[in-house]
């Protein structure tokens, strides 16, 4: 059965060759209006695309105190940094296989880093330390993929309050620092996750 192919439509270049194939044959024809109006109109080059960066405060400091609310903000990430920190030493003495102890002691050592890293902000914000202690109550006896849906959650949940603290902020260092954070929290779910998917 022989098949015949569609024809494609013309293109805009099809279109501006057939105009100037008519200026040839008959100049006083105009059959392609558009064409011939947008060949004579001046096109404005478009500029390039340059990304703003966040806007500074007005005398270009950070962590200036402009917002109000950011130290108790710190506080807050502080007790809950310090918590996970030491839940996952916990868990890694409960690990019941090797990779799950080295992700454990990982994920531990990378909270104290936020730890440090929010009491740095904490002092550039107010010129003072927060000594926070925390108090881990009994942890459940759940068994071990339980444990990790737990923190699972807990890393997701994290995530989504620093990004919600980026966006609420005024100060653009804390913004960063908070995006920053919040990446972490979700790439530490994601390794969960993977642990998980091998539990099951």
């Amino acid at each position: 059965m022989d098949e015949t192919a569609v024809p494609a439509l013309p293109t805009e270049a099809d279109y501006r060759r057939y105009d100037r194939v008519w200026r040839r044959v008959s100049p006083e024809l105009d059959p392609y209006p558009d064409v011939r109006a947008a060949a004579m109109e001046p096109r404005p080059p478009r500029p390039p695309a340059v990304p703003q960066p966040p806007a500074m405060p007005p005398d270009g400091r950070c962590m200036s105190g402009a917002d109000e609310e950011a130290p108790e903000t710190l506080r807050a990430f502080l007790r809950d940094e310090l918590a996970d920190a030491q839940t996952y030493r916990a868990l890694a003495r409960q690990a019941p296989t090797p990779e799950g102890r080295r992700l454990m002691q990982r994920l531990a050592s990378d909270e104290t880093g936020h730890v440090r890293a929010l009491q740095t902000a904490y002092f550039l914000l107010t010129g003072g330390t927060y000594p926070v202690t925390v108090v881990l109550p009994p942890q459940p006896k759940l068994p071990w993929r339980d444990r990790l849906r737990e923190r699972y959650h807990e890393e997701t949940r994290g995530g989504a309050a620093y990004a919600r603290a980026a966006e609420q902020t005024r100060d653009v260092c804390l913004r960063r620092l908070f995006e920053r954070l919040s990446a972490d929290e979700y790439r530490h779910a994601e390794k969960l996750e993977k642990l998980l998917e091998k539990t099951l």
